[in-house]
């Protein structure tokens, strides 16, 4: 399994440019040049910087000039400190992982898809000539398998225009449950040596996500030890061994985009969950990003204990 250069560590800037209140005022409070720096000094290699369509496009799918702005600037300000980038589109035009956001269609929609598409080619055109330190992720968290044939068909079709405009980018794919690491396997033979398979990892959830209000059926007072979550490096190896297995095979790396325990768990039993995570990607050198820098309710900043795990 060849290794993903350059993005080994990282952190995710959730919250800023996707999942948001999409104006001007939140998206220069939230995160700034100084934002950047002080992560360059964390000891990691790489941020992942989710973005909604909303940022770049309006509803009927016009440019948004100032958009691309944040991603000229999170680039320009990664460049100055040192840092490679995952640009990850976390919400496209009809579709999004959480069920809140109200969109719906694009599995179903050859237009949806085309604008999908089409929007990656703007990206390509714009930032394709940084591939020496940025990577496009093409889309965050499908859901439902049965979305699975028609995923591949657009994405495949995607990376292929993608790769008209730039030929040398990394491009990340993942597939249901949400990036889940058991759906690796049924992801498509990579089309070129710059595909990347990408998982995430909140396992087991009734741990990672104890009292999450939006999670189904959870108690918001519910906690968990983890002596009691049954998590050992063991069970990160055997729940990823079918995604180990693919990415051996096919000679393609592998990169955790997504991982973290939420805030409401007490600070050392989440450590622990950390400790035995990381044990496994380094054990097999998989790359991977923190969820998140700043609140999101997964915020790594004012946890010293897991920003040092992370960082270390």
């Amino acid at each position: 399994m060849r290794l993903f250069e350059g993005y080994y560590k990282g952190v995710n800037l959730g919250g800023w440019l996707s999942q948001c209140v999409h104006t001007k005022e939140h998206y220069d409070s939230f995160i700034n040049e100084n934002d950047i720096r002080t992560l360059s000094t964390w000891g990691i290699d790489h941020l992942r910087l989710p973005i909604d369509y909303n940022l770049v496009e309006t509803e009927n799918g016009e440019y948004i000039e100032s958009g691309f702005d944040y991603i000229q600037n999170t680039i320009n300000w990664c460049g100055k400190y040192g840092l490679n980038l995952v640009l990850d589109l976390h919400k496209t035009f009809g579709y999004s992982f959480d069920k809140g956001e109200n969109e719906s269609g694009f599995f179903d929609n050859k237009d949806y898809q085309e604008r999908f598409i089409k929007l990656w080619e703007k990206f390509a055109s714009l930032y394709g000539q940084y591939s020496d330190r940025v990577s496009f992720e093409l889309l965050n968290e499908v859901t439902d398998k049965e979305y699975m044939p028609t995923w591949i068909e657009v994405a495949t079709d995607c990376i292929k225009r993608i790769r008209k405009i730039a030929p040398d980018v990394n491009i990340l794919i993942g597939g249901y449950y949400n990036n889940s690491a058991e759906s690796v396997k049924d992801l498509p033979m990579p089309y070129d040596d710059k595909i990347i398979y990408n998982f995430h990892c909140y396992d087991p959830l009734i741990f990672t996500h104890q009292g999450a209000p939006w999670v189904d059926d959870m108690d918001v007072n519910f906690r968990m030890k983890f002596v009691d979550s049954n998590v050992t490096p063991q069970f990160f190896e055997d729940f990823f061994k079918d995604a180990l297995d693919t990415a051996i095979a096919r000679d393609v790396p592998l990169y955790c985009g997504e991982y973290g325990v939420i805030d409401r768990c007490d600070e050392n039993e989440a450590i622990m969950w950390y400790q035995a995570l990381h044990s496994i990607f380094e054990k097999y050198k998989i790359g991977h990003a923190a969820w998140s820098y700043k609140v999101m309710d997964f915020g790594i900043l004012e946890r010293d204990l897991i920003k040092s795990e992370i960082c270390k």
